[in-house]
């Protein structure tokens, strides 16, 4: 059974034919919200909003630990995250769909591990490699297969948020060698590594990074809904695809 983790522009699964929602209790506390369980083509599948329902929990105040205790608790055999991110390289351009496969962490005060409790052994996981290769490379033939373009690799940048940041900022995350920018991909990779689930990304791009592009003068939010919207229903039917629906199509009325 799959999972799908929901961020900003994806806070429900419409295609999901819902079964039931279940609320965990976990040792980590409480998950953003109740598990959705229900099927995608036949196919079993489970949905987390990860900000809430109200989408009201912002990115630095997320239970990451007892959202992917929760999925990992349910034995899931994959978690596909889905966000919204800024676009610091040239050639992205809002609405493009990307997936990347490295991320620089620049978030700090997260619980960012499960093994911190009194009595845990010290524990290393090797992350030389944050997603997993088989169930993003599934992705991108998911997208392929609907002729849905995707950019394959990109570093991702993980912010503290909730603020945006400034073009100074996003011009030291370019240094650094990130490509995009977001602020929910730490400390959720790497806890999915902790936990042995294999965890890949599809990152939306819904606005140029600050001094970028369309954003030099500042960003402005009411324009991103728009894009958001149309970027989401292309990644509702390339999930329905990776979950094994081999029929999916494009929502009426949507392009590529």
């Amino acid at each position: 059974m799959l999972a799908i983790i929901g961020g900003s522009g994806l806070t429900t699964l419409s295609n999901l034919d819902v079964s039931h929602r279940e609320v965990v209790r976990t040792p980590f506390g409480e998950p953003s919200g109740a598990l959705v369980f229900g099927q995608i083509c036949g196919k079993p599948a489970v949905f987390l909003p990860r900000h809430g329902y109200g989408h009201s929990i912002p990115p630095h105040m997320v239970n990451y630990r007892a959202n992917l205790w929760a999925l990992h608790h349910h034995e899931v055999t994959g978690i596909i995250s889905v966000a919204s991110v800024g676009g610091i390289r040239a050639d992205l351009q809002p609405g493009d769909i990307v997936l990347p496969d490295q991320i620089i962490d620049y978030t700090w005060g997260r619980k960012s591990t499960f093994f911190d409790g009194v009595g845990s052994p010290v524990t290393h996981v090797d992350f030389t490699d944050p997603y997993d290769a088989d169930l993003s490379r599934r992705i991108a033939e998911a997208a392929s297969g609907l002729s849905i373009p995707v950019k394959i690799g990109s570093v991702y940048a993980a912010t503290q948020g909730p603020r945006l940041e400034s073009a100074a900022e996003i011009n030291r995350l370019e240094r650094d060698g990130a490509d995009i920018v977001g602020m929910t991909g730490m400390p959720e990779a790497v806890l999915a590594r902790e936990l042995g689930v294999p965890y890949a990304a599809i990152s939306v791009i819904a606005n140029h990074a600050a001094g970028r592009g369309s954003s030099a003068n500042g960003i402005h939010f009411e324009s991103l809904e728009h894009v958001l919207h149309e970027a989401m229903g292309r990644v509702r039917a390339v999930i329905e695809r990776v979950v094994g629906c081999q029929d999916a199509c494009l929502p009426l009325g949507m392009s590529v």
